[in-house]
């Protein structure tokens, strides 16, 4: 017979996760947390968004925490997150498509 740990995050009596190490629980635990920081400040800020959106947007900050920390300290996407975009459009135009050299050599015959 073999015994397992599993370590469970719950919250609010409900079970939200289960995992096969402490680590991996607490992270989600802290994530989590930082969840419901976002989601209380978006409430306070903004009333008019509904409970329900508010946590969706919280968790969706929590769960991005690096993109979010990279745009607030340069204002631009992280470049993950650019690249994403790019496959994610199948239907951009060429401009999009062309390779990023070609983009800085029309930028500087525009110029």
């Amino acid at each position: 017979m073999a015994v397992e740990t599993k370590y469970v995050v719950v919250r609010k009596g409900e079970e939200k996760m289960t995992f096969a190490n402490k680590k991996d629980a607490d992270a989600w635990d802290k994530m989590l947390d930082m969840a419901d920081a976002f989601t209380d400040w978006l409430q306070q800020h903004q009333p008019e968004l509904g409970e329900a959106q508010a946590e969706a947007l919280g968790l969706l900050l929590a769960e991005q925490k690096d993109a979010v920390q990279h745009i607030l300290r340069t204002s631009k996407l992280p470049d993950i997150v650019k690249e994403d975009e790019v496959e994610a459009a199948p239907e951009a135009s060429a401009e999009t498509e062309a390779p990023a050299p070609e983009k800085k050599v029309r930028a500087v015959k525009a110029a």
